[in-house]
């Protein structure tokens, strides 16, 4: 095996291998024998033929702090989604308090969504170069601050709440780029597969408490305001737990690289890789679907309910949370069963072929297409048949946010991963969730004004805009398509550039290899 040292203390470790496969431990670069602290450690260089008896009582307490340091970034990535989605939670309110109608409602999200995906290819930047765990602790000590501020803004100022929910998704947009990347580096293979599961586990998991935090905290107290002041004192405790606990984990063979290639290079690289701009087409119609589909189903139900004569219209505050309850249920239960499907599908089909996971991607999209355009036919008679339908699509749905993160780190290069993925949340945001939940309300509001007003034209209305979604959902499915076409050959390359980077091999490399990756 190769040797450690120790970042603290600058010395050279002992070079130990043990005899039996199970008790080393993989790291992003090689596997790991001897540790002279339980968090940053650097990679293996050389194997050695002497064993140690006393190698394996150190390396549970190395693996548990990552574990702990992976866990510590899921509960960040809950508290993102549910800072998030709160809004959506009381959107009905919040509609009543400032007077606005749905393409104003639907703006919140637009201009959270717009300012967080300008923000990402910064943050992007910053995290491929700077310490990613303070830029994490920053942003999420940001938006906290930022959140529980706007809980008091004066029903006349609607366009200091509009000002605020951009404020926040600046904040949120560092984490969101980030956090992969360290888990990326913190595990390998399917070890990085399954922590990845969990860390996206926590976008349908944190989007449903969202949904039940601000409806219950709202009943709670008798005021929305309120469903924001939660979420901020989560954030301030998490962010500490995390400058505290989260080790500063090396960027794969970054310490090894030859040279760090500008950021101008980078961006080209990232867009002649086919594998990973036909992923980030998917991703923005995934983005486009949970946007517009997180924002307005609970509101689109409920007037499903009016015009079905089982609830009242809602005249005057506050409003029945029933929906948002059920809604959020079903998004926690089906983002954790969409991770485990997607993760073990994936799993079990790369027996079969290695172009598994944009496959089962694909037939995950189209499958919830279906269950998505079954959801307005079942709205119409009875809500449990739509609920049914809605946890089913949002199952298969969800199922494919894991593996499209897993994807990216397989074709793309460890010191171009944080710019990689604040590209890709950049594009899917610029082309999904910013502009569809106020689409949606936008062709809501002018049908409306086509037609007379009443409740059932407020549900036709918006049934009629959220069709827009299925087909959006089927582009996707197409979009994973075309990138297991090319899945393959853009994954050698990558593994290619990373072993050219090695000195240990890069002898193996022509001359023009090694310049590729320069």
């Amino acid at each position: 095996m190769m040797c450690l040292e120790s970042d603290g203390a600058g010395s050279s470790g002992h070079c130990m291998a043990l005899a039996a496969e199970d008790d080393r431990l993989e790291t992003l670069s090689g596997r790991m024998n001897h540790v002279t602290t339980p968090l940053d450690t650097k990679s293996p260089d050389t194997d050695s033929a002497t064993s140690t008896p006393t190698v394996p009582k150190k390396q549970p307490s190395l693996r548990r702090a990552r574990v702990a340091a992976a866990g510590i970034l899921s509960v960040g990535n809950v508290l993102n989604y549910l800072d998030r989605y709160t809004v959506a939670g009381v959107l009905l309110d919040i509609q009543q308090h400032f007077g606005v109608k749905d393409s104003g409602a639907g703006l919140l999200q637009t201009v959270f969504i717009c300012s967080f995906m300008v923000a990402a290819p910064i943050f992007g930047y910053l995290g491929d170069r700077f310490n990613r765990k303070v830029i994490l602790s920053c942003g999420i000590f940001f938006w906290s601050i930022v959140t529980f501020s706007s809980s008091f803004i004066p029903k006349q100022y609607f366009w200091l709440l509009v000002l605020t929910r951009g404020l926040v998704g600046i904040g949120e947009a560092s984490y969101s780029t980030i956090a992969p990347t360290i888990i990326g580096d913190l595990f390998t293979r399917n070890s990085r597969t399954t922590m990845l599961s969990v860390f996206y586990f926590a976008i349908p998991l944190g989007s449903g408490l969202g949904y039940i935090t601000g409806s219950s905290v709202k009943q709670v107290a008798g005021d929305w305001r309120w469903a924001l002041r939660v979420s901020p004192v989560l954030g301030i405790i998490t962010g500490t737990l995390l400058l505290i606990f989260v080790p500063t984990a090396k960027r794969g063979h970054t310490d090894q690289l030859k040279a760090r290639t500008s950021w101008v290079k980078d961006m080209r690289e990232l867009i002649r890789n086919r594998s990973y701009v036909f992923s980030s087409l998917a991703t923005s119609t995934v983005s486009f679907a949970t946007g517009a589909l997180g924002m307005w189903i609970p509101l689109y139900l409920y007037r499903a309910q009016v015009v079905q004569k089982t609830v009242e219209p809602c005249k005057f505050g506050p409003c029945s949370t029933k929906d948002s309850l059920i809604f959020g249920a079903i998004t926690c239960i089906t983002g954790f069963l969409g991770v485990i499907l997607g993760a073990g599908a994936t799993k079990w089909c790369r027996l079969k072929t290695q172009r598994a996971d944009p496959l089962v991607c694909a037939v995950g999209m189209l499958g919830s297409a279906i269950f998505i355009c079954l959801v307005f036919v079942a709205a119409k008679s009875s809500s449990i048949a739509a609920y049914i339908c809605i946890f089913a699509g949002e199952t298969l749905l969800f199922s494919n946010w894991a593996i499209t993160a897993d994807m990216l780190m397989y074709v793309v290069i460890p010191t171009r991963r944080a710019t990689a993925v604040a590209l890709q949340s950049f594009t899917s945001h610029l082309l999904g969730d910013a502009g569809s939940p106020y689409l949606i309300g936008f062709i809501s509001d002018l049908i409306q004004q086509s037609t007379t007003e009443s409740p059932l034209w407020e549900f036709l209305s918006l049934g009629y805009a959220l069709m827009l979604c299925p087909f959006v959902v089927v582009l996707g499915g197409m979009f994973f398509l075309a990138t297991a076409l090319f899945f393959l050959e853009d994954r050698a390359n990558a593994e290619q550039h990373e072993s050219c980077s090695d000195p240990f091999t890069a002898g193996s490399c022509s001359d023009s290899e090694e310049a590729s990756i320069l």
